[in-house]
C-alpha cells in the first residue's frame, strides 16, 4: 500500500480566468484526496523566480515567471495515498493539445504556456515549491468522515 503524502498545486492564471477553478478543485475531491491548505495570492516576481528557479537558465524562464505573475493563482496542499502520481495522472501531460481526454489539461487546454495547473513532480520538488505558498503551520490536520474508506 501507498504511504498518504502531500503534494502542491498551483491553479494557474488562466484557470483562474476562464472559471474553471471550482471544476479543477472538484476533480481532485473527487478522487479523494484531501486539501489541507488553499489560498489565492498574486504571486510576487521574487516568489515566482524562487517557484521556477530550476528552469532559471532555460529560454522559457521569464515567460513562465511573467505568466504566473500576470493575475491569481490558487495554491493548495493536497494529501492523499501516492499524491504526487495521482495529481499528475489527473493533470494530464504538460501541453494540453497532447493531453489524453478525461484529464484537466486533456478536456481543458490545447496549450503548453496556459496549461491551467502545476503539480510538484516529485518530493523533492515539493519540498523546494511549497515554502514558496505556504509555512507547515497553515496545514490543517483533520479527518474526513469518508476517509476510512481510502486506506
Amino acid at each position: 500500500m501507498q504511504m498518504t503524502g502531500k503534494t502542491l498545486i498551483i491553479l494557474k492564471p488562466d484557470a483562474i480566468q476562464r472559471s474553471l477553478a471550482g471544476e479543477i478543485i472538484s476533480r481532485l475531491e473527487k478522487k479523494g484526496l484531501k486539501i489541507v491548505a488553499m489560498k489565492m495570492v498574486l504571486l510576487s516576481r521574487e516568489k515566482a523566480e524562487k517557484l521556477y528557479d530550476i528552469h532559471r537558465d532555460k529560454k522559457f524562464f521569464n515567460d513562465l515567471v511573467n505568466y504566473i505573475t500576470s493575475g491569481p493563482v490558487i495554491a493548495m496542499i493536497v494529501e492523499g495515498n501516492d499524491v504526487i502520481n495521482v495529481v499528475r495522472k489527473l493533470m494530464g501531460k504538460t501541453n494540453g493539445a497532447e493531453a489524453e481526454p478525461g484529464t484537466i489539461r486533456g478536456d481543458y487546454s490545447t496549450s503548453i504556456e496556459k496549461n491551467l495547473i502545476h503539480g510538484s513532480d516529485s518530493e523533492e520538488s515539493f519540498k523546494r515549491e511549497m515554502p514558496v505558498f505556504f509555512s507547515e503551520s497553515e496545514f490543517i490536520n483533520y479527518q474526513k468522515i469518508d476517509e476510512s474508506w481510502i486506506k
